[in-house]
């Protein structure tokens, strides 16, 4: 493959790594397929990503902070708490379920790269509870909530609904009755809250 004349980026190289990813699978994808995909030699790819293992934790971390970006736009929006609540574990749910349904085989992939970079999944999991925790504490302050723990309430409801984004369940998402068991669990805690 003739030399690429594109400004190598670790943007590119990370667009890269997942379609090797992709086609390879976890276990056979190499720098070296990343770099003949992009046209350079592996030690370009090498300079912005010193190992593999940090070029694997960079593009899992690429592909939580996709599900983190899109949900903070809801948890930054002004409006009514509950409201936001509701449509950032929806959306959520549906990021997960979308992101399993489209590509199960890139899904099976970032299942097994975030079971190999737990620090990139807990920071991804932190930052989702603290946008959780942000709208709770709004919900406290509009008298909506009557909880008085708005970190330890957000984290209790971020558990409380893991069978609906947690990947360990990814296999229930799309069976019969799904949605219906997610809005029922959403609309008791809901009521939790305001109690």
């Amino acid at each position: 493959m003739p030399p690429s004349t594109e400004t190598l980026t670790a943007e590119r190289i990370l667009e890269a790594t997942e379609e090797v990813l992709r086609r390879h699978g976890p276990a056979k994808a190499t720098v070296v397929d990343v770099a003949r995909a992009l046209g350079v030699s592996h030690g370009s790819v090498y300079r912005h990503f010193r190992t593999k293992a940090a070029l694997r934790e960079a593009v899992t971390k690429r592909w939580l902070d996709r599900t983190t970006g899109m949900l903070a736009v809801i948890t930054e929006a002004d409006g009514d708490p509950e409201a936001r609540l509701r449509e950032w574990f929806a959306a959520l749910f549906e990021a997960k379920r979308r992101k399993a349904g489209d590509d199960p085989e890139l899904f099976a992939t970032y299942t097994v790269l975030t079971g190999e970079n737990v620090e990139a999944v807990v920071e991804h999991l932190t930052e989702l509870t603290g946008q959780l925790t942000r709208v709770v504490q709004d919900g406290i302050d509009a008298g909506t909530f009557t909880v008085t723990a708005p970190a330890t309430t957000a984290l209790a409801l971020f558990q409380a609904t893991a069978r609906f984004h947690d990947p360990g369940y990814a296999g229930e998402w799309e069976k019969p009755g799904a949605e219906e068991e997610f809005t029922a669990l959403l609309e008791l805690l809901v009521r939790g809250l305001k109690a």
